[in-house]
């Protein structure tokens, strides 16, 4: 059950749940017998009075949609005809749960769509999405597109470009892996639509319904998708401060002998941790003795505050079984859905294929924008720029969190990336926070978004780089304004029973 409010609408709230719960009843999406959940639960998760939800539910039983049962709660009971129309031998909707394939049903993106729109609301401090700040991007970059374009007639940017990218930008990459300790040939180098789409394809191309893909746990919630929806039955690897717990994988390795082990080394989505040294090492010995393959996605390679980054995988892979992804989204603009695969060409070759398929290549206009600031010398420029305005973030966060937050919550303070990661404080979950913060025009992740059972209610994950800078103050002490009053509530009913509900805030 979904249910999004909008909170600029005139309509009240109640008749807004109700409508789109009843949409929801009459096209099938939710069947006779399902329960609704509580009312206080789902008040909590819009972060709404009880009494909204009461005055929705009443608006569906009014129409015999649902009704209440002893021990269940409230369910729903039949769909409405549309007695009004007359029209009983009106033409039914397609039934659309039929008719959706398996790979569909496996999608849920749900809370990525919500938070990019969320992400645009002008009365809202966001923490949630993965974004750079709209003004942190290299507007240079853009400079002169359309005297070059439209004046030069200059329509290189306008037209196909080959399925793994223009060359020149290729060979471009390639200089660009070389401080990363990468020393590869353009073809083994592919331009992507967003890295995401290299995880989809890897999912696609490199296995099979079925087989098993393993995943740092929490890991990346895209990532999870694009496997699940893919068939791939996805096993979660414990981590810790310095990354994966390799010790522990070598019996995970025997016992489901996966084809795949997806990573994120690099000041990890949501942790902000580091896989170290010694066990990316490790890590490279097992995928060798298992011929397990490995997908790196280090999004974040650029973004390192204190230091040097550590190495990658790909740099230390001497076999070929690192697959590499990375992306321009994180450093220029997010909009310009541009990122890159590095794998051994035999590979390539079979990645192209399956791109043609899915979208022909990625944006002409985007290659070509990023070629020419790559050549020019802008982005070596702009990187040290955005590091040092994303240090200032990611130290004004740390610093509110140290000034507002309950003495027993905890928090990381990453050298790179995009990320703090906040464990709670005792009785405080994350699931209910989502209402109260809410409330506050304060948003977040919450942790169990990143996991693949139901776990990581106790965490939220913080982003630093898309608030202005004046806002992470404000927004981290109405963010502990909202734990302290949840942990000082004893505002919890013991008869609820746990529903799932997929919150929109």
């Amino acid at each position: 059950m979904k249910v999004l409010l909008n909170r600029d609408s005139d309509i009240p709230f109640y008749m807004q749940i109700a409508g789109q719960i009843k949409r929801q009843i009459i096209s099938g999406e939710i069947i006779p017998g399902f329960r609704l959940p509580p009312e206080r639960k789902l008040a909590d998760s819009l972060g709404i009075n009880r009494t909204t939800v009461l005055n929705a539910y009443r608006e569906l039983k009014a129409e015999g949609l649902v009704g209440s049962r002893v021990g269940q709660g409230t369910v729903v009971l039949s769909p409405l005809r549309d007695e009004a129309a007359g029209m009983e031998n009106r033409v039914p909707e397609p039934p659309w749960n039929q008719i959706f394939s398996k790979y569909a049903h496996g999608i849920n993106s749900f809370i990525v769509k919500d938070l990019l729109t969320l992400a645009n609301r002008k009365d809202v401090i966001s923490f949630a999405t993965g974004i750079a700040a709209p003004d942190s991007g290299p507007i240079q970059a853009l400079a002169g597109i359309e005297h070059d374009i439209v004046l030069q007639k200059n329509y290189r940017g306008l037209l196909h470009s080959p399925t793994e990218g223009f060359s020149t930008l290729r060979e471009a990459i390639c200089a660009l892996m070389q401080p990363r300790g990468v020393y590869c040939h353009h073809d083994e180098v592919m331009l992507l639509s967003g890295s995401q789409q290299g995880i989809d394809l890897t999912s696609r191309i490199m296995l099979e319904p079925g087989d098993i893909a393993l995943v740092e746990e929490p890991s990346f919630f895209p990532a999870i998708q694009a496997l699940k929806a893919a068939g791939v039955r996805v096993v979660g690897v414990p981590m810790d401060k310095r990354g994966m717990r390799v010790d522990m994988l070598e019996p995970i390795l025997h016992r489901y002998r996966p084809k795949l082990i997806y990573t994120i080394p690099n000041f990890h989505n949501p942790t902000g941790s580091e896989m170290s040294l010694e066990r990316r090492k490790q890590l490279l010995e097992l995928a060798y003795k298992h011929r397990v393959l490995i997908l790196e996605d280090d999004a974040y390679a650029e973004l390192c505050y204190d230091g040097q980054p550590l190495p990658t995988l790909k740099s230390m892979d001497s076999e070929g079984y690192v697959i590499y992804l990375s992306t321009f989204s994180k450093i220029i603009y997010s909009g310009l859905r541009l990122g890159w695969m590095v794998a051994h060409k035999k590979a390539i070759k079979k990645f192209a294929a399956a791109k043609q398929i899915m979208d022909l290549h990625s944006s002409s206009l985007s290659q070509w924008i990023v070629e020419r600031f790559i050549l020019e010398g802008g982005l070596n420029v702009h990187i040290p720029v955005i590091c040092n305005e994303y240090r200032v973030k990611r130290d004004a966060m740390y610093d509110a969190l140290t000034q507002y937050a309950p003495s027993d919550a905890q928090w990381n303070r990453p050298r790179g990336g995009y990320y703090i990661w906040c464990r709670l404080p005792e009785k405080v979950a994350a699931s209910r926070l989502l209402g109260k913060a809410a409330e506050r025009k304060v948003v977040f992740v919450p942790g169990t978004a990143f996991y693949l059972a139901e776990q990581g209610d106790d965490y939220v994950r913080l982003n630093f780089t898309f608030a202005p800078l004046k806002d992470i103050g404000e927004g981290v002490k109405r963010l502990c304004e909202a734990m302290k009053d949840l942990k000082d509530s004893n505002d919890v009913s013991e008869e609820d029973e746990p529903v799932e509900i997929s919150p929109i805030v």
